[in-house]
């Protein structure tokens, strides 16, 4: 399945389910068909995603640590993935607009 948030403050973003899934686990917020980001808890949940995407960092590199003579880049990191997110929740909390999806 295929997401599309969209808000007034920025362009639409589009996520497959499964990165959907993984951004809304980090939120704490189930994941439905259609719903809403309101501004008065955008803060919030773009602190829980940027802990997530930290925590994330935290852990891949102490994988990366463990693992001797790999050199190759840790894949699918979910800063990289969540950043056309991040960033629009962030555009939609400094001008005072939701975030949609499902509509």
């Amino acid at each position: 399945m295929i997401y599309q948030f969209r808000s007034k403050a920025g362009p639409d973003v589009i996520m497959l389910a499964d990165l959907t899934q993984r951004i809304f686990d980090a939120l704490g917020r189930p994941l439905e068909p259609r719903g809403i980001l309101t501004v008065e808890k955008l803060p919030t949940l773009i602190a829980s995603l940027e802990t997530a995407v930290l925590r994330d960092l935290e852990e891949r590199s102490k994988s990366h640590g463990n693992k001797s003579g790999d050199n190759q880049k840790p894949t699918d990191r979910l800063g990289q993935r969540a950043y056309p997110f991040l960033e629009l929740m962030k555009q939609a909390k400094n001008k005072g607009e939701p975030v949609l999806w499902g509509v």
